[in-house]
């Protein structure tokens, strides 16, 4: 389980004027100014759940991702990982979580990756049966033996980020801390990364903390979203959650053989009907309230004034939901 509560983080910022004098001022009397980065930040993840951290940049993802880590210290408030201070007992947490940053490796860079693990093995005191059995799954998953020999240097993309996510699980961590982990990947490695952290949190019921950019990552992986925007959390919800509260997203794109002119200001004048207008002559967008229509009846009125060539129904996307909700927060702000 993971509590945070009262959360903060502050850097000191130097301010000091340009050029040579500027620099010998701020050498004899400098100047700061405090950049909140985190913000009295609370939120509780029990072990064995998926949480997508997600925001904009420098809204304190990552700030907050090293906190919980134990790499920075919080200016204040209070952080437990599995009952453990991460930044009093960094050792004694590193044993028990696993971490990926998209932008750096683990890996030593000039010995063969299996090197590496070999390593890392040691310094887990990971029992050969564990080892060897984490080994076969993500070969299995990743391909592994393809590389596993190559030094990190020597590494395509691709390939040093399956290695790093293989190495940050082989000793079977509790919690497992991702930061952009497919960031700069083709498709075909963002969904085997996703197939493994799919399985562990199913399998072996792993708490996965995910922070990306790419929604698909969020979409496949988590059941719940925490928001944070300008170093405060403004939504925290499970994903099942904010589509209901979000359903009028819900809609029907139609495609007409022909259009009648009179058809979209009738769908208008219903009660339920959000939205109804032309993307091009013959194609219309309906956003309804699942409540009181179903998409069967929506397309039995509009087959009454028009000819259906084809229709789709379209869900509420997660990349709206999360739109709206940093609408809501900037305006709440």
């Amino acid at each position: 389980m993971i509590s945070v509560r009262k959360l903060t983080k502050e850097f000191k910022i130097p301010v000091k004027p340009p050029g040579m004098k500027g620099a010998i001022r701020h050498l004899i009397r400098g100047e700061y100014k405090v950049k909140v980065a985190v913000e009295s930040v609370d939120f509780s993840i029990e072990q064995g759940e998926a949480v997508a951290y997600i925001g904009p940049n420098g809204a304190g993802k990552s700030t907050t991702i090293k906190m919980l880590t134990g790499i920075l210290k919080p200016t204040s408030g209070e952080i437990l990982v599995n009952g453990i201070d991460p930044q009093r007992h960094r050792i004694q947490n590193a044993k028990n979580i696993g971490v990926v940053f998209g932008q750096r490796t683990q890996l030593w860079w000039d010995i063969p990756v299996e090197e590496s693990f070999a390593l890392l093995k040691n310094i887990y005191e990971v029992p050969d049966a564990v080892y060897n059995e984490n080994l076969k799954l993500f070969n299995e998953i990743f391909g592994l033996s393809e590389f596993i020999g190559r030094s990190a240097r020597k590494l395509s993309l691709g390939q040093r980020m399956r290695a790093d996510l293989a190495a940050a699980l082989l000793h079977n961590p509790s919690t497992v801390f991702l930061d952009e982990p497919t960031i700069g990947l083709d498709i075909g490695t963002k969904e085997a990364m996703r197939e493994l952290i799919q399985r562990i949190n199913r399998e072996k019921g792993v708490t996965i903390i995910l922070t990306s950019h790419d929604l698909k990552d969020v979409e496949d992986i988590c059941r719940r979203i925490i928001v944070i925007d300008g170093g405060r959390i403004i939504c925290d919800k499970e994903i099942s959650q904010l589509t209901k509260e979000y359903a009028m997203d819900r809609g029907l794109q139609i495609t007409l053989l022909d259009m009648q002119k009179e058809l979209p200001a009738r769908l208008l004048g219903q009660e339920g009907i959000s939205y109804a207008a032309m993307e091009d002559a013959h194609t219309l967008e309906i956003h309804f309230k699942p409540e009181m229509y179903t998409a069967f009846e929506i397309v039995e009125e509009v087959n009454k004034y028009a000819r259906i060539q084809d229709f789709r129904l379209r869900e509420p996307s997660i990349e709206r939901m999360i739109e709206k909700i940093y609408r809501s927060g900037e305006q709440s702000a």
